[in-house]
Protein backbone atom coordinates (compact mmCIF):
# COMPACT_ATOMS: atom_id res chain seq x y z
CA UNK A 1 0.00 0.00 0.00
CA UNK A 2 1.41 3.36 -1.36
CA UNK A 3 1.79 6.32 1.77
CA UNK A 4 -0.38 9.49 0.70
CA UNK A 5 2.75 12.13 -0.08
CA UNK A 6 3.14 14.37 2.59
CA UNK A 7 3.73 18.32 2.60
CA UNK A 8 4.35 19.89 5.76
CA UNK A 9 0.96 22.58 6.69
CA UNK A 10 3.75 25.42 6.78
CA UNK A 11 4.85 24.96 3.57
CA UNK A 12 1.68 24.21 2.01
CA UNK A 13 0.28 27.67 2.90
CA UNK A 14 3.65 29.40 1.81
CA UNK A 15 2.55 28.10 -1.47
CA UNK A 16 -1.05 28.99 -1.95
CA UNK A 17 0.13 32.46 -0.75
CA UNK A 18 2.77 32.65 -2.93
CA UNK A 19 0.34 31.34 -5.88
CA UNK A 20 -2.40 34.15 -4.19
CA UNK A 21 0.13 36.96 -4.91
CA UNK A 22 1.44 35.74 -7.95
CA UNK A 23 -1.72 35.95 -9.87
CA UNK A 24 -3.08 39.23 -8.13
CA UNK A 25 0.33 40.93 -8.72
CA UNK A 26 -0.27 40.15 -12.35
CA UNK A 27 -3.01 43.06 -12.62
CA UNK A 28 -3.41 46.44 -12.74
CA UNK A 29 -3.65 47.92 -8.88
CA UNK A 30 -6.38 50.77 -7.68
CA UNK A 31 -6.20 53.31 -5.37
CA UNK A 32 -9.14 54.88 -2.71
CA UNK A 33 -8.59 58.07 -0.52
CA UNK A 34 -10.72 60.70 1.48
CA UNK A 35 -11.43 64.07 0.16
CA UNK A 36 -13.43 66.50 1.36
CA UNK A 37 -16.70 65.01 0.77
CA UNK A 38 -16.25 61.42 0.57
CA UNK A 39 -14.11 58.91 -1.18
CA UNK A 40 -12.37 58.49 -4.29
CA UNK A 41 -11.52 55.19 -5.98
CA UNK A 42 -9.14 55.48 -8.96
CA UNK A 43 -8.20 52.12 -10.52
CA UNK A 44 -6.10 51.47 -13.69
CA UNK A 45 -8.53 49.54 -16.03
CA UNK A 46 -8.48 49.82 -19.75
CA UNK A 47 -11.72 47.68 -20.51
CA UNK A 48 -14.96 49.71 -21.12
CA UNK A 49 -17.50 47.04 -20.10
CA UNK A 50 -15.81 45.33 -17.04
CA UNK A 51 -15.47 47.21 -13.81
CA UNK A 52 -13.09 47.32 -10.70
CA UNK A 53 -15.23 49.58 -8.61
CA UNK A 54 -19.35 48.96 -8.22
CA UNK A 55 -21.78 50.20 -5.55
CA UNK A 56 -22.57 47.39 -3.06
CA UNK A 57 -25.10 49.89 -0.95
CA UNK A 58 -26.78 53.53 -0.47
CA UNK A 59 -23.31 54.09 0.89
CA UNK A 60 -20.90 51.31 0.70
CA UNK A 61 -18.72 50.95 -2.24
CA UNK A 62 -16.76 47.84 -3.88
CA UNK A 63 -13.50 47.59 -4.88
CA UNK A 64 -11.37 44.70 -6.88
CA UNK A 65 -8.05 43.32 -8.50
CA UNK A 66 -6.87 40.17 -9.74
CA UNK A 67 -8.74 37.47 -11.20
CA UNK A 68 -12.00 39.31 -12.65
CA UNK A 69 -14.08 35.97 -12.38
CA UNK A 70 -13.41 35.65 -8.88
CA UNK A 71 -13.86 39.37 -7.19
CA UNK A 72 -17.09 39.86 -9.13
CA UNK A 73 -18.55 36.83 -7.27
CA UNK A 74 -17.62 38.28 -4.45
CA UNK A 75 -19.00 41.84 -5.37
CA UNK A 76 -22.23 39.29 -6.31
CA UNK A 77 -22.24 38.12 -2.95
CA UNK A 78 -21.86 41.42 -1.09
CA UNK A 79 -24.86 42.94 -3.10
CA UNK A 80 -27.56 39.76 -1.99
CA UNK A 81 -25.86 40.04 1.99
CA UNK A 82 -26.79 43.67 2.11
CA UNK A 83 -29.64 43.72 0.72
CA UNK A 84 -30.96 41.04 2.60
CA UNK A 85 -30.26 42.51 5.77
CA UNK A 86 -31.54 45.60 4.75
CA UNK A 87 -34.50 43.84 3.96
CA UNK A 88 -35.33 41.78 7.00
CA UNK A 89 -33.66 44.42 9.79
CA UNK A 90 -33.03 48.33 8.45
CA UNK A 91 -31.02 49.77 5.36
CA UNK A 92 -29.38 51.63 8.52
CA UNK A 93 -28.09 48.25 9.21
CA UNK A 94 -25.60 47.62 6.81
CA UNK A 95 -22.20 48.68 6.97
CA UNK A 96 -19.09 48.13 5.34
CA UNK A 97 -17.39 46.32 8.46
CA UNK A 98 -19.82 43.67 8.71
CA UNK A 99 -19.36 43.07 4.66
CA UNK A 100 -16.10 43.10 4.91
CA UNK A 101 -15.69 40.39 7.97
CA UNK A 102 -18.04 38.20 5.63
CA UNK A 103 -15.71 38.70 2.61
CA UNK A 104 -12.81 38.15 5.22
CA UNK A 105 -14.75 34.59 6.71
CA UNK A 106 -15.58 33.62 3.19
CA UNK A 107 -12.08 34.09 2.03
CA UNK A 108 -10.04 32.93 4.82
CA UNK A 109 -12.17 29.26 4.20
CA UNK A 110 -11.36 29.20 0.48
CA UNK A 111 -7.54 29.86 1.52
CA UNK A 112 -7.55 26.73 4.11
CA UNK A 113 -9.65 23.89 2.63
CA UNK A 114 -9.53 24.42 -0.91
CA UNK A 115 -7.02 23.25 -3.49
CA UNK A 116 -6.47 26.52 -4.99
CA UNK A 117 -7.04 29.78 -3.44
CA UNK A 118 -8.77 33.22 -4.50
CA UNK A 119 -6.38 35.31 -6.81
CA UNK A 120 -7.85 38.51 -5.34
CA UNK A 121 -7.46 41.68 -3.34
CA UNK A 122 -11.05 43.70 -2.00
CA UNK A 123 -11.63 46.68 -0.86
CA UNK A 124 -15.23 47.47 0.81
CA UNK A 125 -15.32 51.38 1.67
CA UNK A 126 -18.44 53.25 3.20
CA UNK A 127 -18.66 57.12 3.94
CA UNK A 128 -20.53 58.33 6.93
CA UNK A 129 -22.27 61.76 7.34
CA UNK A 130 -19.43 63.24 8.61
CA UNK A 131 -15.75 62.54 7.60
CA UNK A 132 -14.90 61.04 11.10
CA UNK A 133 -16.89 58.12 9.88
CA UNK A 134 -15.50 57.15 6.82
CA UNK A 135 -14.33 53.58 6.82
CA UNK A 136 -12.27 51.47 4.18
CA UNK A 137 -11.57 47.72 5.14
CA UNK A 138 -8.88 45.99 2.58
CA UNK A 139 -9.23 41.98 2.29
CA UNK A 140 -6.92 39.99 1.37
CA UNK A 141 -6.63 36.63 -0.34
CA UNK A 142 -6.53 34.72 2.69
CA UNK A 143 -9.00 36.71 4.85
CA UNK A 144 -6.86 39.23 6.14
CA UNK A 145 -8.64 42.31 7.01
CA UNK A 146 -6.99 45.67 7.53
CA UNK A 147 -9.03 49.07 8.21
CA UNK A 148 -7.38 51.97 6.33
CA UNK A 149 -7.69 55.55 7.49
CA UNK A 150 -6.77 57.77 4.75
CA UNK A 151 -5.71 56.31 1.45
CA UNK A 152 -5.60 52.81 0.44
CA UNK A 153 -3.84 50.76 -2.71
CA UNK A 154 -3.89 47.44 -3.49
CA UNK A 155 -3.64 45.53 -6.16
CA UNK A 156 0.38 45.05 -8.14
CA UNK A 157 2.87 47.51 -7.21
CA UNK A 158 1.02 48.51 -3.94
CA UNK A 159 3.37 48.80 -1.55
CA UNK A 160 5.32 51.53 -4.06
CA UNK A 161 2.18 53.43 -4.56
CA UNK A 162 1.34 53.48 -0.79
CA UNK A 163 4.63 55.52 -0.18
CA UNK A 164 3.69 57.72 -3.43
CA UNK A 165 0.24 58.59 -1.40
CA UNK A 166 2.05 59.01 1.65
CA UNK A 167 4.03 61.76 0.04
CA UNK A 168 1.05 63.46 -2.23
CA UNK A 169 -2.35 62.90 0.05
CA UNK A 170 -3.66 65.34 2.20
CA UNK A 171 -6.47 66.46 4.26
CA UNK A 172 -9.27 68.59 2.58
CA UNK A 173 -8.52 67.64 -1.38
CA UNK A 174 -11.96 68.36 -3.40
CA UNK A 175 -12.37 65.78 -5.87
CA UNK A 176 -10.89 66.95 -8.50
CA UNK A 177 -7.16 66.86 -6.66
CA UNK A 178 -8.01 63.82 -5.23
CA UNK A 179 -8.59 62.02 -8.42
CA UNK A 180 -5.41 63.66 -9.94
CA UNK A 181 -3.51 62.46 -6.96
CA UNK A 182 -4.55 59.12 -6.91
CA UNK A 183 -3.63 59.27 -11.17
CA UNK A 184 -0.08 60.22 -10.29
CA UNK A 185 0.27 57.43 -7.64
CA UNK A 186 -0.85 54.53 -9.60
CA UNK A 187 1.37 56.18 -12.84
CA UNK A 188 4.39 56.62 -10.46
CA UNK A 189 7.58 58.56 -12.11
CA UNK A 190 8.27 56.82 -15.23
CA UNK A 191 5.25 56.98 -17.33
CA UNK A 192 1.50 57.95 -17.22
CA UNK A 193 -1.86 56.56 -17.21
CA UNK A 194 -4.11 58.41 -19.70
CA UNK A 195 -7.60 58.87 -18.98
CA UNK A 196 -8.96 56.18 -21.45
CA UNK A 197 -7.09 53.52 -19.25
CA UNK A 198 -9.17 55.32 -16.02
CA UNK A 199 -11.83 53.60 -13.77
CA UNK A 200 -13.30 56.20 -11.25
CA UNK A 201 -16.21 56.33 -8.71
CA UNK A 202 -16.60 58.04 -5.96
CA UNK A 203 -18.78 58.24 -2.53
CA UNK A 204 -20.03 61.26 -2.06
CA UNK A 205 -21.91 62.79 0.83
CA UNK A 206 -23.50 65.28 -1.54
CA UNK A 207 -25.34 62.67 -3.61
CA UNK A 208 -28.13 61.86 -1.74
CA UNK A 209 -29.38 58.47 0.08
CA UNK A 210 -27.57 56.61 -3.09
CA UNK A 211 -23.98 58.16 -2.95
CA UNK A 212 -22.03 56.04 -5.17
CA UNK A 213 -21.06 58.16 -8.41
CA UNK A 214 -19.33 56.81 -11.10
CA UNK A 215 -17.35 59.20 -13.74
CA UNK A 216 -17.34 58.03 -17.32
CA UNK A 217 -14.31 59.06 -19.71
CA UNK A 218 -15.99 62.19 -20.79
CA UNK A 219 -16.37 63.71 -17.27
CA UNK A 220 -12.99 62.33 -16.45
Amino acid sequence: MSMPYYVAPEQMMKDRADFARKGIARGRALVAMRYADGIVIVAENSSHTLRKVSEIYDRIAFAGVGKYNEFDQLRVAGVRAADLKGYQYSRDDVDARSLANSYAQMLGRIFTHEMKPMEVEILVAEIGSDPDQDQMFHVLYDGTVSDERDYAAIGGDAEAIRVRLAETWSQGLDRATAIATGAAALAGPDREVPTSDLEVADLARTNGRRCFDRLDRTRL
